[in-house]
């Protein structure tokens, strides 16, 4: 095999040591953001180390392979949950441009039946849930789906804005709840309600 520049070097150790602490290989965004360099760049370096035999790569997510490299160690008491940057109408987006990392969790902390599959987390922003004990900056895990029940925290969509609310029936209408007297409701028409997710966890980092 060819050598390596230091920045190919780099790149190749980056993706080792990620695929050996999280199981599984880096994505392009990933090396990027590590490296604070563009996507375009990040490419440029994958594409020399397969030219020069180091590594494998085919067009799936996460298929970066280091040749000779040894197992990754796999995670098999954590779930790997996707962290959205953002979620739409419909289903949350869970295509790889949408996903700014993946989080790990510990299945014993969820309720029983659920599947990794099933999950996204979105970061918390503000204070509306605050006596919920959800506070800004927290991970919220969810479990995808359209089926609610009254009294749930959910992850909705209002006006095209996610939003972190308990869900109520009020004369007629939905209230979108928050755990802050310093926000009001939000009621909305039986029809026009978007849930993307019902949250099932929270984590926050001290």
């Amino acid at each position: 095999m060819k050598g390596l520049t230091a920045k190919q070097q780099n790149v190749l150790d980056y993706i080792m040591e990620f695929a050996e602490l999280e199981g599984m290989p880096p994505t392009i965004n990933e090396i990027s953001e590590h490296f604070s360099i563009t996507n375009t760049t990040s490419f440029s370096h994958v594409r020399c180390l397969q030219r020069k035999g180091y590594i494998t790569r085919s067009s799936k997510a996460r298929s970066l392979a280091v040749i000779n490299a040894k197992p990754a160690r796999h995670f098999s008491l954590t779930l790997s949950i996707p962290l959205l940057g953002r979620i739409s109408a419909g289903l949350p987006l869970l295509s790889e441009e949408h996903i700014e990392k993946h989080i790990r969790m510990d299945p014993a902390l969820l309720p029983k039946g659920i599947s990794g599959s099933e999950l996204f987390a979105l970061q918390v922003q503000g204070d509306s849930m605050r006596d919920a004990g959800i506070l800004d900056g927290d991970l919220l895990v969810a479990r995808q789906g359209h089926q609610v029940g009254i009294g749930d925290i959910i992850i909705a969509l209002v006006d095209g804005e996610t939003t972190v609310k308990s869900l109520f029936l009020n004369n007629g209408q939905w209230e979108l709840r928050p755990a802050n007297p310093a926000y009001k409701s939000l009621f909305l028409p039986l029809e026009e309600l978007q849930v993307q997710g019902v949250v099932v966890a929270l984590q926050r980092t001290f």
